[in-house]
């Protein structure tokens, strides 16, 4: 049922896959993945449910990213990346047999964030799951890194910023990386279930550019958290995440309306995706939330 489609975004071809409408007039689930990752990276199962459950599904690539088109390969703007779910959106209530008055979106990590902030402003969005979603991005880097590793950052982007205003291109720095070298995320469980894909993500690339980490540096996706209500709210958090701290994701919740609903899950940041140890867990409860307040 699963088919390769192509739409337009900014200028640029964004590729994903689409999961058929089961019947006419079927809900949609609009879905992409987490800082860097593209759609073979542990996703395709999530929609494979949903579609089972009786939904389109949309599951794409942002730009830069993946399939998509972007010449400057790794660029992460969070801006530009809510223009590519609003993108999405559009697509995916024209396609025949879709009930464009019921699309869910659905996000993750990075993503997850999106999920909330495109979800309180959008509103073709009429339901939410945020699976381990980014909330408060600095304090997260503070959290990984210490304030005085955040503080070289913060110098390490100035410079960078200084560069690309005098004409050159941004530095680069690395994702992933072995313990106790530089990178985006750095935690060791990050390195592992990057590197854990191998040839069955042959697109997804290693290294950001330092703009990126400069406007990821910058980012609240929960800063609207309580704009999202009266739209349902799923937000499902791993008490052992090492880059979002749970204290985060209770703080998140506390502030947003009803309905809502948070799945505290004793796990780290990578144990819902498939194959591992809360894919099922996972799957159940965004299942569970999109027919209960979409069909």
């Amino acid at each position: 049922m699963r088919r390769d489609i192509a739409f337009a975004s900014g200028g640029l071809q964004l590729r994903g896959w689409c999961w058929a409408p089961p019947k006419p007039g079927a809900p949609a689930i609009v879905m992409s993945h987490g800082f860097s990752a593209v759609k073979e990276q542990g996703l395709a199962g999530f929609a494979e449910a949903f579609h089972a459950a009786g939904f389109a599904v949309l599951l794409f690539d942002y730009r830069h990213l993946g399939a998509s088109d972007g010449d400057e390969r790794g660029r992460i703007v969070w801006q530009e990346q809510h223009e590519d779910i609003r993108a999405a959106l559009g697509w995916i209530a024209a396609q025949p047999g879709v009930d464009a008055d019921r699309i869910g979106l659905w996000g993750t990590s990075y993503s997850g964030g999106h999920a909330m902030f495109v979800g309180a402003f959008d509103p073709r969005v009429k339901a939410i799951v945020a699976q381990a979603p980014a909330i408060d991005v600095a304090r997260s880097l503070v959290a990984l890194a210490g304030r005085a590793g955040f503080d070289q950052y913060l110098a390490m982007l100035a410079g960078d910023h200084a560069a690309r205003n005098a004409g050159q291109q941004s530095g680069r720095i690395a994702v992933v990386t072995p313990p106790e070298q530089p990178s985006v995320l750095g935690s060791p469980d990050s390195y592992a279930w990057f590197t854990s894909f191998g040839e069955a993500a042959p697109n997804w690339v290693s290294t950001t550019t330092l703009e990126s980490l400069a406007r990821m540096a910058e980012y609240q996706p929960a800063a609207f958290v309580d704009l999202i209500a009266p739209k349902p709210f799923l937000m499902l958090a791993a008490t052992g995440d090492a880059l979002i701290p749970i204290e985060q994701a209770r703080a998140a919740m506390a502030r947003a309306g009803e309905p809502k609903k948070l799945v505290e899950i004793d796990c780290g940041h990578y144990d819902f995706y498939e194959g591992r140890p809360q894919f099922h867990r996972a799957c159940e409860e965004a299942t569970g939330w999109f027919v209960k307040h979409l069909t």
